[in-house]
């Protein structure tokens, strides 16, 4: 069974897990525990005694696909969805005013003004109090909590607490130097990405995509496919001709199983450079899945997004291991 939420941070294809686990976004480690506990205890098969065998499904599907997960990235402090969550708060922030808001309670944060911090908490807690009393309404209530983290992440510009700015890093498109990327390349060299003929951007716009590129491949090394997806989305809103962008944008959508949106960044990469490999790789990976109801089909296995320049290698490029691919 899967869990469908298109509200909130969940429509930017972003998982919060702090909405399915009731928690501000800047609560600690030592809060996140507790609120788990506290949950894992509701959905527990010994808590809902007299309960119908569908409830006790669905408590087990939420614990182990939602709130286990979820618990799993928080108690971590995984740095990356730190960082994640201070692009989309800054990306968010550009956008203010144009995001629509469904709830009642996003509503009303949206105009607590100075207060915005007190009343962030006491209306995520107010919900987070009957988040796991009916389990038909569980789906309902994290996306009203995610609602109330995207209007907090918005009006405070992605500033989700103290220390985050500097384990966050420096802004996209900030002078950083030269930096080595997580495949060892030079940050200073676009991998792989190509700017429009007749439409060049200005040297600073150049850095930031290649910014972005690199950063996403970081991502997709370490399977973080969420935040690959910002990071070339960000790219695309500089250069919406880059093809290397598109193509792995596709195989980002394809390891998240969104082949409909794969195919849509896949044809368009081709469409810009019909000699894009790791492209020309989602597309045949793509018409697999189409054909996968044949008698004896079997869809290739995702692209792996090479950087720059694909190797001839069996395993090679930046993700050749991470993907699966081994040498014989």
């Amino acid at each position: 069974m899967s869990f469908n939420i298109e509200r909130g941070l969940f429509k930017f294809d972003f998982i919060d897990h702090h909405a399915v686990l009731g928690v501000p976004v800047n609560a600690d480690v030592k809060e996140v525990r507790k609120r788990y506990l506290k949950i894992a205890r509701n959905l527990h098969p010994d808590t809902i005694k007299g309960a119908s065998e569908a409830e006790k499904k669905l408590a087990n599907q939420l614990l182990s696909k939602l709130v286990n997960p979820a618990y799993e990235q928080l108690s971590q402090n995984n740095r990356d969805y730190v960082v994640n969550l201070g692009h989309m708060g800054r990306r968010l922030a550009s956008e203010k005013g144009k995001v629509p808001l469904t709830s009642d309670v996003a509503q009303k944060l949206s105009k607590s003004g100075p207060n915005l911090d007190n009343s962030y908490k006491s209306l995520v807690q107010n919900l987070a109090t009957k988040q796991y009393d009916s389990l038909d309404q569980v789906l309902e209530r994290i996306a009203q909590i995610s609602e109330l983290n995207m209007v907090y992440l918005m009006l405070s510009g992605g500033k989700i607490g103290a220390g985050v700015a500097s384990s966050t890093g420096p802004t996209p498109g900030s002078n950083q130097g030269t930096k080595t990327s997580p495949g060892g390349t030079n940050s200073s060299q676009p991998p792989g990405g190509q700017v429009a003929k007749g439409n060049p951007l200005p040297d600073s716009g150049l850095s930031r995509v290649t910014e972005y590129l690199r950063r996403a491949e970081g991502y997709l090394a370490k399977q973080n496919y969420a935040g690959a997806v910002l990071e070339l989305r960000e790219a695309l809103k500089l250069d919406q001709n880059n093809s290397r962008a598109h193509s792995l944008l596709g195989v980002a959508y394809l390891k998240q199983n969104q082949a409909t949106m794969a195919k849509v960044h896949i044809n368009k990469a081709l469409q810009l450079n019909p000699k894009d490999e790791l492209a020309l790789r989602g597309k045949k990976h793509l018409d697999g899945l189409a054909q996968k109801n044949n008698p004896g089909g079997k869809p290739p296995a995702p692209p792996t997004p090479d950087q720059g320049k694909p190797s001839d290698k069996p395993g090679g490029g930046l993700f050749g291991k991470m993907f699966g691919n081994k040498k014989k």
